[in-house]
């Protein structure tokens, strides 16, 4: 990831932040295979569900938003998930290319 577009996904996560949003932070921790983004690529989620940067595409990103959220909604500090080509629904989630990606969520205070 760009060093600009890192710097605008904290400019925007402190903007939500001054706006007393609730807010999560994803990074890709680890991948293996084929990987759209690499280990480090980030996005930021609120807890209405808007969302800057990326971690993946596609189904995958629509999951990760989702469990951001949940983080949020559940007073969670932090979590990781997983998500694996073994994984029975690997197709549904966008992991048809055959690679397997960690990532850690946690809420920014």
């Amino acid at each position: 990831m760009n060093n600009f577009t890192e710097k605008k996904i904290f400019e925007e996560a402190d903007n939500w932040l001054k706006k007393n949003k609730k807010v999560s932070l994803a990074t890709v921790i680890q991948t293996w295979g084929s990987s759209p983004l690499g280990v480090g690529s980030r996005m930021i989620v609120s807890e209405d569900g808007n969302f800057l940067g990326s971690v993946s595409g596609g189904c995958i990103e629509a999951k990760v938003v989702e469990e951001c959220i949940s983080l949020i909604k559940n007073k969670k500090d932090c979590k990781k998930i997983d998500f694996k080509i073994s994984n029975e629904n690997a197709w549904e989630i966008g992991l048809a290319c055959g690679g397997d990606i960690s990532i850690y969520i946690e809420e920014i205070k």
